[in-house]
């Protein structure tokens, strides 16, 4: 039985969300949303990522297989496919592309540490 945080929770704690933050007003990428940030977005597609997702409906059907789970995921209430597609073609990619520079700029620091 599961009594501490989940695997992806831990994983997820070491990005800086204030950094992420920073990047998302800095392109207006929460004007006009009301429940799916750019946050959310960022943990659904890592998701995807990490347990090999080969499209958005499988994507979508496992995060809501898992739906009382998902609010401690960080995922939020609950994410459907045409939200996500939506953000995905509507939001700019540099805050994504940003971010994953800061990242890899962290990583390559520790690197010659």
């Amino acid at each position: 039985m599961n009594t501490g945080k989940y695997v992806f929770a831990q994983l997820i704690s070491f990005l800086p969300q204030r950094v992420f933050d920073s990047f998302v007003s800095k392109y207006h990428g929460n004007k006009y949303v009301k429940h799916f940030s750019c946050w959310n977005q960022l943990l659904c597609m890592v998701f995807g990522q990490l347990t090999n997702r080969n499209s958005l409906r499988d994507l979508t059907v496992i995060i809501n297989a898992h739906s009382s789970k998902s609010y401690h995921l960080g995922f939020g209430i609950s994410v459907s496919k045409s939200n996500l597609s939506k953000a995905n073609s509507k939001r700019n990619s540099k805050i994504f592309e940003e971010f994953a520079y800061y990242l890899i700029d962290i990583a390559q620091k520790k690197i010659k540490e």
